[in-house]
């Protein structure tokens, strides 16, 4: 029985209070199974045995680590050969390199001095070893869905309206709507005169000027003649084929507005 009664257990073990933590590697053979399952493999394992004895991993001190490895195993085999039978071969590797250290040491054909039977293991060991901490450290680092979510914040880029765009069936309908009020309006006396594209392009500049729309149809005069009203739809044309103009509709069927491209400050 401890010395001090009065104390409290840190655990209990098949019913018996527990007042320390045991010293040695001892694990009931019921959490065995639990326990090996925690590992990624023998080698981890026998890592873990080698670090928690604070053993040096260049000097290993094979009688107790087969002892303890061997120990784990043939609990766990009575439990679970599947899971075992990975380990059965580091075990057999154990006990390999423990009888080899039993044998006296034989030179080699050049006479130079034989390698550590552990040195194959130790290599293995330490390779594991950098690779597991290398995993740990990445597994570190922040994770999306783990430690962070990421954020999404909807932010509206621009407060002027966006107007839709004119399709050429409306632009066709309103040209039709321009052509039979021009039929109202007809003049027979006959004329010949030289009419200028470019000329009413200018016109059409000139009386978008310093006005924010202006209707399509306050661009036309009827009583100028189909020739003019021609013409001044084919400058409006050349005018939106060079950006010179914007031709805008707030909504489907709406009216038709016309303005100046709006042309940034530089």
């Amino acid at each position: 029985m401890p010395a001090v009664l009065d104390s409290v257990a840190l655990a209990r073990l098949y019913g018996e209070p527990l007042f320390k933590m045991p010293q040695d590697l001892y694990i009931p053979p019921d959490a065995l199974e639990v326990f090996l399952e925690a590992f990624e493999g023998p080698l981890d394992l026998l890592l873990y045995l080698i670090r928690k004895q604070n053993f040096n991993i260049l000097d290993i001190p094979m009688a107790g680590v087969t002892k303890q490895y061997l120990s784990y195993v043939d609990e766990i085999r009575a439990r679970n050969l599947e899971l075992a039978a990975e380990y059965l071969l580091m075990a057999a590797m154990l006990i390999e390199i423990k009888s080899r250290m039993l044998l006296p040491p034989k030179k080699t054909e050049d006479g130079k001095e034989p390698e550590d039977p552990r040195a194959e293991l130790v290599r293995r060991l330490l390779e594991y070893e950098r690779m597991k901490l290398a995993a740990a450290r990445i597994d570190s680092l922040p994770t999306f869905g783990r430690d962070y979510l990421r954020a999404q914040v909807y932010i509206e880029q621009s407060l002027v309206p966006r107007f839709p765009d004119v399709q050429v069936v409306d632009l066709q309908e309103a040209w039709r709507d321009i052509l039979k009020r021009a039929k109202l309006i007809q003049h027979h006396k006959i004329t010949r005169e030289e009419l200028s594209v470019r000329e009413h392009m200018s016109i059409v500049l000139k009386r978008l000027q310093g006005r924010k729309f202006v209707e399509f149809e306050e661009l036309f005069d009827p009583s100028q003649g189909t020739q003019v009203l021609v013409v001044t739809f084919i400058a409006l044309l050349e005018l939106g084929k060079e950006t010179l103009i914007e031709i805008t509709q707030a909504e489907a069927y709406a009216p038709i507005y016309v303005r100046l491209a709006y042309t940034p400050a530089s």
